[in-house]
């Protein structure tokens, strides 16, 4: 080959390598890339929306909470923090800072193994955050440059801030300065203070690792870093920055995962994410930001009546809890609820062990933390939930107290007391014991003593002896009707029942079969409800046996869920109906028992506030009054309420008698049956439950005992 035709060959392949790369270069780059229309107008994640079963939207979920301000509407404060602390030269560069590329750069060379040197501008990272993926390859690295340089030419560099200030992650679910200054400080952005301003920019490097929940100490440096290049950018004057830093940093519990809309049923609509995200996401849906549909079993206005009853009676209560305890006579339980909150405080945790005792004391002393949690310890907390029984439909949740929801702007992510907590159930269990023993063969009629009792069991030896009700009877001679013993919910009666006339091994298979699952010990104290901690729901649920002829239902909350074009994702199966539970007979017996509590018994409070409709339930209260329960239902519906404490060492003995179930639990159920069934556009209209007392009663008793004696007891 002559040399000149060698040149021309070099030449040739030297321009299609060229032409090869530059095709190559071109390809990599506009892959991917936004154009102008999408630059100007950037797609929004779709938010999923919570309707109602009357299709009112009740909430939605994003992915990304924002609330978008205006470069005006942001604290000064911010926007010098993150321009001190991320992009100096942010108002000279044209998107990219080619000095600190190159420092970056440079160092990577020289060692390898050296941690990467930030080098991008506040541009980059907002191209990196609208429209690239995460991937960390040159590919990335060459569109994210190309982005940048549009981003440019298309915003002013104002404009460029306010996108980003309204866009980047903060943690915990919050995008958006407006979203982060009210998930982590309750405030609005435009008030946040300088030292708050700092530990929000502070978190842009890495949130979770500089959240001051999770390490107090560390999130503290890097505040303080943020400050002092604020200082030295000459953003905040020396006296500024000496306040700053004596500032600890107090942010709140909490995540902003969704945005609620009204705050109607927060939740029943948390109780819809758990339940339900680990489902879409097999089915390739994500809650968050697929724009799904979510059809609901909740009534809009049944969840009202319910928020406004237990508004109502609980602020009541608690006026009256607050009057009457005293701190000054529980000093020794007031000094543990505080030493165990300093050392779960994140503060405390996150100290060197030499510095731990330094700020147990500073904390010991610092008043508002103090109030705090005495504070939070002493409020009366609530679960409801309504069902209908013959489908199982969760039509309304209150899963925490109204006082505790006003104070926590994160409450609908706080324990949901209805689905969350195991309590004793006290006697609200001993239907299940009346039951069984019917199924045994007695009848409501049928007599049994009423006075002390002793039982020693035959294989063990070992000696029960339950403690008397204000009910029982004065000595062992005395007797009455199993309709009586319920009435009255008389612990001797239980008690001779379930050693007498049926076993706790068959009361704990009854209460599996109609759907309590947490674990029961089979022991005589069970017809006491003394035997193991149940879920609310589960418990409340369980009742729809005897409302149901005997069958029970699942609860479920979600009829259907469609995509945004209106496709079907899923439906509730037909009612999936467990029969064969108890008798249709005994389910009959049971609610003409379950009556005469509501009429004459312990829950005889109910009918000041709901007269008109038949109803039936249980009251039920623990021992040293720590919990207080109603469980009813009507023909229609089914309606449980707990009431208690989160920590059981705090009780309502300083109230007396206006802590058991009938006068702190019922009184709620009373008002909000007496509303549901008041609305005339509500569908429950059924008044009776249909039952002819006398030949039920004809028909039923199995030994075909007298029934005058009942008559006369449920009729009166």
């Amino acid at each position: 080959m002559t040399p000149r035709n060698f040149l021309i060959l070099l030449v040739s392949i030297t321009l299609a390598v060229a032409i090869g790369l530059t095709i190559y270069f071109y390809s990599v780059i506009s892959t991917g890339l936004p154009s102008l229309q999408q630059l100007e107008n950037p797609e929004q994640m779709y938010a999923s929306q919570i309707m109602s079963s009357d299709d009112e939207t009740i909430d939605h979920f994003y992915m990304q909470r924002r609330v978008n301000l205006r470069l005006d509407q942001m604290p000064q404060s911010a926007i010098d923090a993150l321009i001190s602390t991320e992009d100096r030269k942010f108002y000279s560069h044209w998107g990219i800072n080619l000095d600190r590329l190159m420092k970056a750069v440079l160092k990577k060379v020289i060692n390898p193994f050296s941690r990467t040197e930030g080098a991008s501008t506040i541009t980059q990272q907002l191209a990196r955050n609208l429209f690239l993926d995460l991937s960390r390859n040159m590919e990335r690295k060459i569109r994210e440059a190309a982005v940048t340089v549009k981003i440019e030419d298309t915003y002013t560099k104002d404009e460029i801030l306010e996108m980003y200030l309204n866009t980047v992650n903060f943690g915990r679910g919050s995008y958006g300065i407006s979203v982060a200054a009210r998930t982590l400080f309750d405030k609005d952005a435009k008030d946040l203070t300088i030292a708050e301003s700092a530990y929000l920019i502070g978190l842009l490097k890495a949130p979770s690792r500089y959240d001051a929940r999770t390490d107090y100490n560390r999130a503290l440096r890097r505040r303080n870093l943020v400050l002092s290049m604020m200082l030295s950018e000459e953003k905040i004057s020396y006296s500024e920055y000496e306040t700053a830093l004596e500032t600890p940093i107090e942010v709140r519990e909490g995540n902003a995962g969704s945005v609620t809309e009204s705050m109607l049923a927060p939740h029943f609509v948390e109780s819809i994410r758990q339940n339900y995200s680990p489902f879409l996401k097999d089915k390739d849906y994500d809650l968050y930001k697929d724009g799904l549909i979510i059809y609901t079993t909740l009534n809009e206005k049944i969840q009202e009546y319910t928020n406004d009853a237990v508004n109502k009676h609980i602020t009541e209560y608690q006026k009256m809890f607050d009057a009457k305890w005293n701190w000054n006579r529980n000093k020794q339980l007031e000094a543990d609820i505080i030493s165990e909150a300093i050392r779960k405080s994140p503060e405390y945790r996150s100290a060197p062990k030499s510095e731990k005792e330094a700020v147990a004391n500073k904390l010991k002393k610092n008043s508002r933390f103090i109030d705090s949690v005495k504070n939070e310890k002493t409020t009366i907390q609530i679960g409801v939930v309504v069902i209908d029984p013959s489908s199982g439909a969760i039509l309304s949740m209150v899963g925490a107290s109204p006082q505790f929801m006003k104070e926590n702007s994160h409450s609908k992510h706080s324990l949901n007391h209805i689905t969350q907590i195991q309590r004793q159930p006290g006697s609200s269990l001993k239907p299940f014991v009346y039951a069984m023993s019917l199924k045994n063969g007695l009848s409501p009629t049928d007599s049994i003593g009423c006075g002390p009792f002793v039982y020693v069991d035959p294989d063990t030896k070992q000696v029960w002896a339950p403690r008397s009700g204000t009910n029982d009877c004065p000595d062992s001679s005395y007797k009455m009707t199993l309709a009586n013993g319920l009435r009255m919910s008389v612990n001797s009666v239980a008690a001779r029942l379930i050693t007498q006339n049926t076993s706790p091994s068959e009361v704990k298979e009854l209460m599996r079969k109609a759907g309590i699952t947490t674990p029961i010990d089979a022991v005589p104290a069970l017809a006491l409800g003394a035997g193991g901690d149940v879920v609310p729901l589960e418990l409340i649920s369980a009742f729809s046996i005897f409302a149901n002829d005997g069958y029970r239902v699942e609860p479920y909350y979600v009829n259907r869920i469609e995509d945004r074009n209106g496709n079907l994702i899923f439906r509730k199966k037909r009612t999936n109906k467990i029969y064969d539970v108890i008798d249709k007979d005994i389910a009959h017996e049971m609610t003409i028992m379950l009556q005469d509590v509501v009429n004459r018994g312990t829950a005889a409070r109910i009918r000041s506030y709901f007269s008109r409709i038949e109803a039936a339930g249980k009251t039920g209260t623990t021992n040293d009054n720590s919990d207080a329960w109603f469980i009813g239902y009507t023909p229609q519906l089914i309606c449980g309420i707990w009431v208690g404490f989160d920590d059981h060492r705090i009780n309502f003995n300083a109230i007396g008698n206006d802590g058991q179930g009938g006068r702190l639990a019922g009184p709620v159920w009373g008002m909000i049956m007496n509303s549901i069934y008041t609305d005339q556009k509500l569908p429950y209209k059924q008044t009776s439950f249909g039952y002819k007392t006398r030949k039920e009663l004809d028909s039923l008793s199995k030994l075909q005992r007298e029934v005058s004696q009942y008559l006369d007891i449920i009729n009166k």
